[in-house]
């Protein structure tokens, strides 16, 4: 599985990263404007990701408008839903109204609080089909 963590605080970065490298190759950017046009490197280079860690509060470009842009990418290049990139919008608040913009503005698939622990992320990864 190819992944990109998309995480300006470098604590949360290295901890998701020790987590996720189990599961595959990683990649990590520290603002959502990096994060779109290494999505984009990818499609063009025929690689693409299966899956990307998004925080929600970042510096430059915000995780939310992040994810809206590369689902505009995905729907101008033809990427049918069901081969859209998962993403996880990941973050340490938890409002219900920051969750809901989370999932539902930014088309996101699902969200994780932080701390993020080994279990919650398995957890996660199998309910969107991504390990079994």
């Amino acid at each position: 599985m190819k992944i990109i963590i998309v995480e300006d605080d470098s604590i949360s970065s290295q901890i998701l990263k020790r987590l996720v490298t189990r599961f595959g190759t990683v990649d990590h950017v520290d603002d959502g404007r990096k994060a779109v046009d290494l999505f984009r490197q990818a499609h063009e280079s025929g690689s693409p990701y299966d899956l990307i860690f998004m925080d929600i509060m970042m510096p430059v470009v915000d995780g939310l408008e992040s994810v809206q842009t590369i689902r505009q990418l995905e729907k101008s290049i033809g990427i049918s839903e069901s081969d859209k990139v998962k993403i996880i919008m990941t973050t340490a608040l938890t409002d219900p109204r920051t969750v809901m913009k989370a999932l539902y503005e930014s088309d996101a698939n699902s969200y994780l609080v932080k701390p993020i622990t080994l279990q919650k992320l398995t957890g996660e990864l199998k309910s969107l089909k991504l390990i079994s």
